[in-house]
């Protein structure tokens, strides 16, 4: 068996067995955690609103504090963005989202995916410099951070190597791009990379303990 096999077949299956576990693990984990209950009075009702509102609102800084974070804001919309485009719209990703799940949609083209790469792994060496240079940010950052991003960032470099035919023999450098993504799928539940599924109701229940106190957030 050849490190491309062991890749596509049992290094695949336990990854996504694991991903799968950690991620049901994680969910259950933050909806049985232990909640004190509020007994002061409620300064508002609109509780729901004011969670949605929060939502939107933390997806840009406050004019007040964009000197400090205008440009880690702008660095991580480009790698998000630039990433979202690699996994979703280049077109062997979606043939095989096609071939695990049945559902396809229409990718891009190669060039356009490349750049979106370039974008990606420029912004995340940007973001890692930024974190090792700003004191505040580098005194709260842990091991987590920092294997978050290496867990980010060799999936994409490694499949625009391989795409490129660089690196070594093509189907090594594929085995070792594939394994990097099933690596970053074991890591995903356990680490900081799942705020991709929790960020959205981490604001809202932040934005609605405001609105019940009668914060705007």
């Amino acid at each position: 068996m050849t490190l491309l096999d062991i890749a596509r077949g049992p290094a695949l299956e336990w990854s996504l067995i694991i991903f799968a576990a950690g991620s049901l693990w994680r969910l259950v984990g933050a909806l049985l955690v232990r909640r004190m209950t509020d007994l002061s009075e409620p300064r508002s009702h609109s509780t729901v609103a004011g969670g949605m509102r929060t939502v939107f609102t933390r997806m840009w800084p406050r004019r007040e504090f964009y000197k400090q974070t205008l440009f880690g804001t702008v660095a991580g919309y480009a790698m998000h963005i630039g990433l979202a485009v690699v996994v979703f719209l280049f077109t062997p990703h979606i043939l095989f989202i096609d071939s695990m799940f049945g559902i396809s949609w229409p990718g891009i083209s190669n060039n356009l995916v490349m750049f979106a790469g370039t974008v990606t792994v420029a912004a995340l060496v940007a973001l890692l410099i930024r974190r090792l240079t700003t004191p505040l940010l580098k005194m709260i950052s842990s091991a987590d951070d920092y294997i978050s991003w290496v867990m980010t960032l060799l999936p994409v470099l490694t499949g625009m190597l391989a795409y490129a035919h660089l690196g070594g023999p093509y189907q090594t450098v594929l085995a070792v791009h594939i394994l990097t993504v099933e690596a970053m799928l074991i890591w995903f539940p356990f680490g900081k990379l799942f705020h991709a599924v929790l960020w959205i109701p981490s604001r809202a229940q932040m934005g609605a303990a405001f609105q019940r106190r009668g914060v705007k957030a």
